[in-house]
């Protein structure tokens, strides 16, 4: 290898080395047009030695030797420029110093022009030969494609697919209508964004690439949802932030899943903040085998907590984090522990041993049909009596906060599992009240402060709905979906789980977070594109509707009739001014239902919650009411 190495550097300093003759030799022959006379070509051979001395070992200096020609770029033209700048004014000097002879003044200046273009054009000539460049873009090698963009993305990707065997660029797309016309690596900007149907059927074009990482996610996902539309399998480039940290190059482009149409900007967290907050830590999560118990676990790993406790129910599920966290995080102690919120001597065990000073609560049974039959007490048991005695644990130990992960089904519930997490709010807010009257002796700013995070569906969360929907479409279809008129609010798993870290920071307790959820989707709107992005029509995949389902609602709401919201320092959070925290009274009755065995059917279950929580509606008539005004991910059809 290494001989091989020197072999390579030795024939491109045999190139220079001959370059820098012929140009000598070249300039000469060029200032006396074409014929040198016989008292000047001495002088050639005379100089020449002279030349190859200051010339060579300049070349050296430079670095000229350390690139490699395959990858020639800018860099490589500007050492060369500096080498032979700079060794064109010593040869110069040289020459007048030791009176070598009648050498003309333009030959010391076109030497040094001619060698450049040698050297560098040599060097650009082979690496466009390697590319394939010098065949042009006449002959399809690898399958048409169209590029959306025309910025620094687009043009590296260019690069990078320029000697790909599977694709072929057959045009750009650009934003910028000024640049219509224009070409970028020897590839035409044909036209707008919206012209995207028309060219792709005129070249018939069956894919397309979305190569702007550097503008806003809103315009990207209209991109997106255009190339979709036109019925195109869409690709996109990996994002900026991943090819600034050097993860991925721009040439790894992946299909566009339905998380980028529906995907929001970036949340900006305090990191600051955060960090002060969480650094040297003890850290409980709760329902840490979950889809956001997992997420905040790899959210929380960040901010150097000195210890995270990982506790699930599932064996199987805490089983993958624990690899997972091996794998990726093997800097952060983890404790991992199976076992129930509802388990009062193992929580005892739990926050005596570890004692820890945060903690995230996101255990709950959500699933809201199976939650409505025979399975209801199970969750009171689960959502209610597990959080009030995990909370009760926490208090007991002087935890610093506790943050409640709870649903907007809990604002006016029509079913079970809205119930039951709007009545684990309720308890917390008792618990609070509690703290701030000063009971057990504490002053009003000592003791847990308890928090609230009220937030809609995450995409892919474990039981909803897209992970089914992808299923669906692998086995052939239909799809189903409960009801056309549906709509849900949803947002990405990692914004959610970074906005509850955000709002823990910032809660003092007794607070409920509502995160901005932006507009309402319907959830057919949904089905459709998971059709399109899969590459099939709903002639191929055909979608039924199935009937809303016990329980459900049309449309879900994040703040109760009698509650009204505050704006906080951060854009995507609000704090809900909620009603009056219950009385004592209130709190010994439900205590008291808690110790009672299990009731014998839903239905009184049902009615107890309606005692405890007066807004839910067992009967789910507010369906009938108005709907928000749901947006769709992409244009309806005609």
């Amino acid at each position: 290898m290494i001989i091989h190495l020197l072999a390579r550097r030795m024939l491109v300093m045999l190139h220079d080395f001959v370059a820098v003759a012929l140009c000598w030799w070249l300039a000469y022959w060029l200032r006396f047009n074409l014929d040198i006379p016989e008292t000047y070509l001495e002088g050639v051979l005379h100089t020449l030695p002279l030349v190859f001395v200051i010339y060579v070992p300049a070349c050296w200096f430079f670095g000229l030797y350390r690139g490699i020609w395959r990858f020639a770029s800018m860099m490589d033209m500007r050492r060369i420029i500096l080498a032979v700048a700079v060794a064109a004014v010593v040869v110069a000097a040289a020459i007048s110093m030791f009176r070598l002879g009648p050498v003309p003044r333009s030959v010391l200046i076109l030497h040094p022009v001619l060698l450049i273009l040698l050297m560098g054009g040599s060097r650009f000539t082979y690496r466009a030969w390697r590319d394939r460049s010098l065949y042009g873009r006449m002959v399809f090698v690898g399958e048409p494609v169209l590029v959306l963009g025309s910025g620094n993305a687009a043009d590296s990707l260019l690069r990078d697919l320029a000697h790909s065997p599977d694709w072929c660029v057959v045009g750009l797309l650009s934003e910028d209508r000024r640049r219509i016309g224009q070409e970028l690596q020897g590839v035409k900007i044909l036209g707008p964004h919206e012209d995207l149907p028309a060219w792709a059927e005129k070249l018939s074009v069956k894919r397309a690439i979305v190569a702007m990482p550097e503008v806003s996610l809103r315009r990207r996902r209209q991109a997106m949802e255009l190339a979709v539309q036109a019925g195109l399998s869409v690709m996109t480039v990996p994002s900026l932030e991943d090819m600034l940290a050097g993860k991925v190059a721009v040439s790894k482009v992946r299909q566009v899943q339905l998380e980028d149409l529906l995907g929001r900007e970036q949340v900006q967290l305090d990191d600051a903040g955060l960090r002060a907050w969480l650094d040297g830590q003890v850290v409980l999560v709760t329902g840490a085998g979950g889809s956001i118990g997992s997420e905040l676990a790899r959210q929380l790993a960040g901010f150097n907590p000195r210890l995270l406790i990982l506790l699930d129910v599932s064996e199987y599920a805490l089983y993958l984090v624990e690899q997972e966290f091996r794998r990726t995080y093997p800097q952060v102690a983890c404790a991992f522990i199976v076992g129930d919120v509802k388990d009062a001597t193992w929580l005892d065990w739990i926050f005596s041993t570890y004692r820890p000073s945060v903690v995230f609560h996101a255990a709950a049974y959500k699933h809201v049909p199976l939650m409505e039959g025979e399975n209801a007490w199970q969750a009171v048991r689960n959502n209610v009596i597990g959080s009030k005695r995990l909370a009760e644990t926490a208090q007991h130990y002087g935890v610093d906060k506790f943050v409640l992960i709870s649903t907007d089904k809990a604002v006016n519930p029509t079913n079970v599992m809205g119930a039951t997490k709007r009545l684990a709010e309720r308890v917390l807010a008792a618990m609070q009240q509690k703290r701030g009257e000063g009971e057990s002796g504490e002053s009003e700013d000592s003791g847990t402060r308890f928090i609230t995070v009220r937030f809609g569906n995450v995409l892919g969360s474990n039981g909803s709905v897209i992970p089914t929907f992808r299923e669906q479409i692998a086995l052939g279809g239909p799809v189903t979906v409960t009801h056309p008129e549906i709509i849900r609010y949803f947002m990405l798993i990692p914004e959610a789980a970074q906005l509850v870290m955000q709002a823990g920071l910032m809660g003092q307790g007794g607070e409920i977070f509502v995160l901005e959820m932006g507009e309402p989707v319907r959830i057919v709107d949904l089905a459709r594109d998971m059709i399109r992005l899969s590459g099939l029509t709903e002639d191929d995949i055909r979608i039924e509707f199935t009937g809303l389902r016990p329980g459900e609602k049309l449309y879900e709401e994040l703040l109760t009739d009698s509650e009204q919201t505050l704006p906080t320092p951060h854009p995507k959070l609000r704090v809900a001014q909620a009603e009056a925290a219950p009385d004592a009274e209130w709190w010994r009755e439900l205590e008291s239902w808690m110790l009672e065995p299990a009731p014998c059917t839903s239905c009184e279950v049902k009615l107890r919650l309606r005692q405890f929580v007066p807004e839910y509606q067992i009967s789910g008539n507010r369906d009938q009411e108005s709907t928000p005004e749901p947006r769709s991910v992409l244009i309806p059809d005609s």
